[in-house]
């Protein structure tokens, strides 16, 4: 009888555990609309450190839809749609310069204005036959607005390395 019991009981935790979480019902601050565009993001690189010869720097940029306003609990916790995309810069000297674009095309809230925006500068050098990660530069949640309907929107940002 006990290993009924036992085998019933971690039945019954699998079974939880493998059930699917369920979202909270999601908070309406206006009727979807869909926005599309392009983010067109350029990173000045300043190399003020010594980095090991022939390293190469590659950025990274992520975008997210902004949640707007009312705080951390009053966020919906649902699927957000994430769009990413890397380049390897050009080197000339103690200057770096890359670019990437990211296109996107979301249905969000009408009261959504803008993006989250995250990036990351990395410098990579390498070790016999294996990469090497030698230094890193990131920055998270600058916000940005959409670009007007399709258009594209050219940002840039300064780095010191």
């Amino acid at each position: 009888m006990k290993r009924v019991f036992v085998a019933i009981l971690l039945g019954a935790f699998t079974l939880l555990a493998g059930a699917a979480p369920t979202a909270p019902v999601p908070q309406h601050r206006g009727s979807p609309t869909t926005v599309s565009g392009v983010y067109a993001i350029t990173f000045n690189v300043n190399i003020a450190s010594s980095l090991p010869a022939g390293a190469a720097i590659v950025c990274k940029a992520q975008i997210v839809p902004s949640q707007g306003g009312g705080g951390f609990m009053s966020q919906q916790l649902a699927a957000v749609p994430v769009e990413t995309a890397a380049g390897l810069a050009t080197v000339s000297g103690a200057t770096a310069t890359c670019s990437v674009e990211i296109p996107f095309s979301w249905t969000v809230n009408s009261g959504q204005s803008g993006v989250s925006l995250s990036y990351e500068i990395d410098a990579v050098g390498s070790s016999g036959s294996a990469p090497l990660l030698v230094r890193t530069s990131a920055q998270q949640g600058i916000g940005e607005a959409f670009p007007a309907s399709g258009g594209t929107a050219s940002v840039s940002f300064n780095v010191t390395f």
